[in-house]
């Protein structure tokens, strides 16, 4: 097919590697072992046999919902985990939806009518993205991180809408690096627009409460986030007022017409959340440390990054040579594939290292050394 012929001129063909296990920080790929720098499992909770032995040994929930919640898919369940996470966020409500990429592309679809305006960060995940696209107002995308041209934008195009959403990512996912919240608030309260905060990669990550970025701050309007990450689990929601919430029950396409999650997964979720809270806040602490050495380690081997957070990309530019790095670490027993365009902006291919709790430092430091000497990121 022409098509795909084209995308591997361009360096742009994918394939599903044939991922064989995982535990911990390896994963055995076509029966080699690697260290794992590519996953987004960032407490390490997954693989961690005996927590799931724990949680299977007393649980007794179906397999499958069978159905969309608001016909015979909803169970007990769901409302403890709703309850749950309306809690951790100091929320009235909460909505599960079943991936991040549903909830973003529901909840903007569904809340932007007509005579309504979005203004998103240049770099929000493309499930932000898709939403802005099948809602049926306008939007606009500011530069990345640049609240002077977000304000430049609200100044000019305010006025011309009814209602008005900014949304961004808390910590960004191909960048780590972190929006300036209280900005976000004071120009949400100047122009009298809600704030919505994708949390996908700061969830569990961050705040006291384990909410992220935004951990409990009443400003923020509308919250969503994932299960499939941090937790360990399956599934994604968003956290918001009880009639922004009760509108989205209503509204949101991708929630109404969607067979729910089992409650398996429902359960698991909530049991990490409220049993495992302990274990979870241990996690986040081994993760911190972790993150402090990266940066040190950074610095002294001169290496450049955006990032502030437990995601470092290493920016290289073209596929191929983002390729050709990717390969080179392989074959030092490391996994970190290359992410490329249209994940990422054209020209700015990258690896994108991600670090978990079960991370070591010294594995990093063998990843960047690897890379000094590759010629490629220079």
């Amino acid at each position: 097919m022409l098509s795909l012929n084209n995308l591997k001129i361009k360096g742009l063909f994918r394939e599903i590697p044939n991922i064989e296990s995982k535990s911990d920080r390896l994963i055995v790929i076509d029966g080699r072992e690697y260290i794992n720098f590519a996953s987004n499992d960032y407490l390490g909770i997954s693989t961690k046999r005996l927590l799931a032995e724990e949680f299977l040994a007393k649980a007794d929930y179906p397999l499958s919902s069978a159905s969309a919640r608001l016909l015979t898919g909803s169970s007990p369940e769901f409302k403890q985990l709703e309850k749950t996470l309306a809690e951790i966020f100091s929320k009235e409500s909460a909505l599960i939806f079943n991936t991040g990429y549903q909830c973003n592309l529901g909840v903007i679809s569904a809340l932007i009518d007509r005579g309504d305006v979005v203004f998103s960060d240049k770099l929000n995940h493309a499930s932000i993205i898709d939403g802005m696209r099948l809602a049926r107002g306008d939007f606009y995308r500011y530069k990345h991180l640049d609240y002077d041209n977000l304000e430049s934008m609200l100044k000019n195009k305010r006025s011309d809408y009814r209602k008005a959403v900014i949304v961004s990512e808390s910590v960004f996912s191909m960048d780590g690096d972190i929006a300036d919240l209280e900005r976000l608030i004071e120009l949400k309260k100047k122009y009298n627009c809600l704030l919505m905060l994708d949390e996908a990669h700061a969830f569990s990550c961050y705040g006291n409460s384990l909410a992220g970025l935004s951990d409990g701050n009443k400003e923020v309007d509308i919250i969503t986030a994932t299960f499939g990450k941090a937790i360990g689990s399956f599934g994604a929601f968003c956290v918001s007022s009880s009639e922004i919430i009760s509108y989205l029950i209503n509204t949101a396409r991708s929630f109404i017409f969607s067979t729910s999650i089992p409650p398996l997964n429902i359960a698991w979720s909530n049991w990490i959340l409220t049993e495992k809270r302990d274990y979870l806040l241990n996690q986040k602490e081994k993760l911190e440390r972790l993150v402090v050495n990266a940066f040190q380690i950074l610095e002294h081997a001169d290496i450049k990054t955006v990032s502030s957070s437990h995601i470092i990309p290493i920016v290289i530019g073209s596929n191929e040579n983002a390729m050709l790095a990717a390969e080179k670490l392989k074959s030092e027993g490391f996994y970190i594939p290359a992410i490329r365009p249209p994940t990422v902006p054209e020209g700015s291919a990258r690896l994108r290292i991600s670090l978990t709790a079960d991370s070591r430092a010294e594995d990093f430091s063998r990843v960047l050394a690897v890379l000094k000497d590759f010629s490629c990121i220079h």
